[in-house]
């Protein structure tokens, strides 16, 4: 109920933790979003006002110097035409302009509004009415020709190409005024293109981004033909430092909720792992409190009657009792050890007591002291130690234990339905010994084969629980047989059998 409750409490804290990142990640997200569009609306407002005034400013510079163009023009009336009811006036006129053009026009003037007015002026009662109506007409027909004459000189104007039209120092000025009068003080960059496509102006450090997230663009003279028109292009290089400057304030807060999620994460973990080491520490000195019962008994028993003088006390009953004592007294000796592993992992490093020893005479001992419980199980063990070459610098306890376990691990996952054969050889590969342990079990599986030799990993039977262990055997002999400068790998199939390949260095190569 207790581990129930620690893993609910974690779960309910990450999931907070998390939100609360989440939340802040989201918040960042529609300031950036806020912040760019806001940008997007006053560069495009700013980009509309500086084409405007480019617009105007050439309609000005065309005018002032279109006025003495005016003076040069020789109008003529070849013909004034009044209709019928007076109410229309027909004039065919000769106009020359400055260049030495000379077109010809038909204007049709309503006889309205001025003349109208003239119709109706006091000043003009009781005069001729034709003069009325002809003063009415010249006005008339004055007004359309300086429309006309305006039309002719911007016509004119956008006829020419768009560097001799726009004064790029100019348009830059205009551009810097008025983005900063829209809040925007970041540098830019720019280039003008005709409408087809053709760079016509270009700043010497313009480049346009992939995304295009920071290039801009517009139309110039709008009002004029297609192909006549002319494309603004703006690129701000700074505008994402521009964009993000505003988060300054919020990037330490989400640092410190990342460190306080993963320091979170951390202490649930060891947590979890102490609470796991724990709870094992406690199963395994309850399991070994039942194994150091059956030898210690085994040979209280066996010295009771050793000193028991009323037993008559054959040589054959005094070897079988010393060869029990002696038995018994190796497999205590092998379940202290199981305790110096645990012991060992927790201070992570090992005391070896090096020295020359022939791995040959003590994997046949290793292999006699176990035939034992082999053949307790109905098995056998086949030695087969051809190694030419066996003499090792090794630590004799440890790498006793080395073989121990493994034999010991043959006899816990052998199968039900098949005689324990377990077969350990020795040989030489160049320079070094080669120990073999293969028995044909249970088998392990290719996902859990690689994993066998990890603290604390048991391969998966389901649900059977008939073999008991912690899941240090394998990683206690990895790590001895490493620290030996050793290697060890496994091969195994599932339903036939493992064997473990041991590779060590010999004296004679060192």
């Amino acid at each position: 109920m207790r581990k129930v409750s620690i893993i609910v409490s974690g779960v309910l804290m990450a999931l907070s933790l998390v939100s609360l990142l989440g939340l802040q990640v989201k918040y960042v997200e529609e300031i950036v979003n806020m912040r760019r569009e806001h940008f997007n609306e006053s560069v495009e407002h700013s980009l509309y006002q500086a084409t405007h005034e480019l617009e105007v400013s050439e309609a000005r510079r065309y005018l002032e110097h279109g006025t003495a163009a005016m003076d040069g023009i020789a109008t003529a009336y070849d013909s004034v035409i009044v209709t019928t009811d007076s109410s229309v006036i027909q004039h065919k006129h000769q106009v020359t302009a400055r260049d030495g053009s000379v077109y010809y026009s038909l204007e049709t003037h309503a006889n309205t509004n001025f003349g109208n007015k003239l119709m109706s002026n006091p000043k003009l009662k009781g005069k001729d009415v034709d003069l009325k109506k002809v003063l009415a007409d010249k006005y008339n027909y004055e007004k359309g020709l300086v429309d006309e004459v305006i039309y002719s000189l911007l016509y004119t104007a956008s006829d020419r190409p768009l560097d001799d039209r726009i004064d790029f120092k100019e348009l830059d000025n205009i551009l810097t005024a008025h983005l900063h009068n829209n809040g925007i003080d970041i540098p830019y960059h720019f280039q003008v293109l005709t409408s087809n496509g053709r760079r016509v102006y270009a700043c010497p450090d313009f480049a346009e981004d992939k995304d295009g997230k920071s290039t801009f663009s517009t139309t110039i003279f709008k009002n004029d033909p297609v192909e006549k028109m002319g494309v603004l292009k703006i690129n701000f290089p700074t505008l994402g430092s521009y964009i993000y400057s505003s988060l300054k304030f919020i990037v330490p807060a989400l640092i410190f909720t990342s460190v306080l999620i993963i320091s979170f994460i951390v202490t649930l973990v060891l947590v979890f792992r102490q609470r796991r080491l724990s709870e094992m520490k406690n199963d395994f000195i309850n399991n070994m409190t039942h194994e150091f019962k059956t030898p210690i008994s085994t040979i209280s028993l066996a010295a009771q009657m050793l000193n028991d003088k009323s037993l008559p006390k054959s040589p054959s009953m005094l070897e079988r009792l010393s060869t029990t004592i002696m038995d018994e007294t190796k497999r205590l000796r092998f379940q202290v050890e199981k305790v110096l592993q645990v012991s060992m992992y927790e201070n992570q490093k090992a005391n070896f007591k090096l020295k020359e020893i022939n791995a040959n005479e003590l994997i046949a001992g290793v292999v006699h002291t176990f035939a034992l419980k082999v053949e307790k199980n109905g098995g056998k063990i086949i030695s087969d130690l051809k190694a030419k070459e066996s003499m090792i610098l090794a630590d004799d306890m440890h790498f006793t234990n080395v073989i121990f376990n493994l034999m010991d691990n043959a006899v816990k996952y052998r199968r039900e339905d098949v005689a324990l054969e377990l077969k350990v050889s020795t040989w030489n590969e160049g320079e070094h010994l080669m120990i073999s342990i293969q028995d044909n079990g249970i088998g392990i599986k290719k996902d859990d084969l690689k994993k066998v030799f990890e603290k604390f990993y048991r391969v998966h039977r389901g649900n059977v629980h008939d073999v008991k262990g912690f899941g240090l055997g394998l990683a206690y002999v990895k790590k001895i047989i490493t620290e030996h400068n050793g290697t060890i790998h496994a091969e195994s199939e599932l339903g036939i059998g493992t064997k473990f390949i041991i590779k060590l260095q010999t004296i004679k190569n060192r």
